[in-house]
């Protein structure tokens, strides 16, 4: 009987990975074959796909359709997780689509939208709005009632994603996030002064203290590796514009990097950003801080560009969106305090 291992996944956290070696004594049989019967859900059309695509390949090498496996023979597959689709109900939710063919959406996800169904979020979310727009939308490499889903936003963060709409184009996607090859970058307002730039490294996994919550540690006894990238665009006082681009793509990521740095997202209301980190003491600073967080009730965080390759073309493809009104609102907001302040008036 031939060995079938789980593999630990690196970055990709709706993706799985099995390694199977062939048993000595098996017959020249095809590989779509082989699979199909080996290993559960996992039908010949998939494989065969999974093969064309680089999904699966055969002692690190890629393999065709028709290819017999070979007693020794590895194999190594990187696949979808199936979902369940029979309770999701399609809804009329309005979406704002920035690019669409018959293989792939590209959307700017509004503040506020849940991407996948969850408890205490069974409608209303991206996924509903999706089924209504995209009939017959394919099975997610996401997991459970998540289809068309291969990467998400936090409920409270805007900006770019992407969809697949076909199974070719959800795996060949997958497997570019997988493979670390999807370019992403976020803005965001963050307390005080992180430098002009840097790098985060630190294991993220859910907290000791808190389970709804990430954290952060350094000493990679815990959680998975993860690594943002950042740059200062702005001086902002006692706020900072930043730039961040995402090495790895843990939940909350740049979040708990942010907050382990002491420099949490202004108004996360999850990782301590609403309470004043920087600043005077002045009752009118507070009331302006707290003015600022009344028209951002949420993390300033927003993903601003997207780039990947087409899943059927090849056409390096990239997409950028303007930051969000309310976000820009509190970014003017900060500019004009400054520039009345004196200390920052006289640098």
């Amino acid at each position: 009987m031939e060995n079938i291992k789980e593999e630990n996944q690196q970055d990709f956290e709706f993706f799985e990975e099995q390694t199977v070696i062939v048993d000595e004594g098996q017959s020249l049989i095809r590989i779509d074959k082989f699979l199909g019967d080996r290993i559960a859900g996992i039908s010949r059309t998939k494989v065969q796909n999974g093969v064309n695509i680089g999904n699966i390949k055969v002692n690190g090498k890629q393999v065709k359709t028709n290819y017999k496996v070979h007693p020794g023979d590895e194999i190594h597959i990187v696949f979808p997780k199936e979902s369940d689709t029979s309770e999701l109900l399609p809804e009329d939710i309005p979406l704002d689509i920035v690019y669409e063919d018959d293989q792939i959406i590209v959307l700017n996800k509004a503040a506020g939208m849940v991407v996948h169904p969850g408890k205490g979020n069974t409608s209303g979310t991206l996924v509903n709005a999706l089924l209504h727009h995209v009939k017959n939308l394919a099975d997610s490499p996401s997991g459970t009632g998540r289809p068309g889903i291969v990467h998400r936003i936090d409920k409270l963060t805007t900006g770019l994603m992407i969809v697949g709409k076909t199974e070719e184009a959800l795996s060949h996607l997958g497997l570019q996030f997988y493979n670390r090859e999807i370019e992403r970058k976020y803005v965001a307002i963050v307390w005080g002064d992180p430098g002009e730039e840097g790098r985060i490294e630190g294991n993220i996994g859910r907290s000791l203290k808190n389970r709804k919550l990430m954290a952060v540690f350094p000493d990679g006894d815990f959680g998975k590796e993860a690594i943002t990238n950042y740059k200062k665009i702005k001086d902002l006082g006692y706020v900072s514009l930043v730039e961040c681009k995402l090495e790895t793509g843990r939940t909350h990521q740049i979040r708990a990097h942010f907050r382990y740095l002491s420099r949490p997202l202004f108004g996360d209301p999850d990782y301590d950003g609403t309470r004043i980190w920087k600043g005077t003491v002045f009752t009118k600073y507070r009331q302006f801080v707290n003015n600022c967080l009344s028209i951002l009730p949420r993390q300033a965080l927003h993903a601003k560009s997207l780039g990947f390759t087409h899943p059927t073309t090849g056409e390096k493809m990239f997409f950028e969106s303007e930051i969000p009104e309310d976000m820009q609102n509190v970014i003017t907001r900060w500019e004009n305090y400054i520039e009345q302040r004196d200390e920052f008036s006289n640098q």
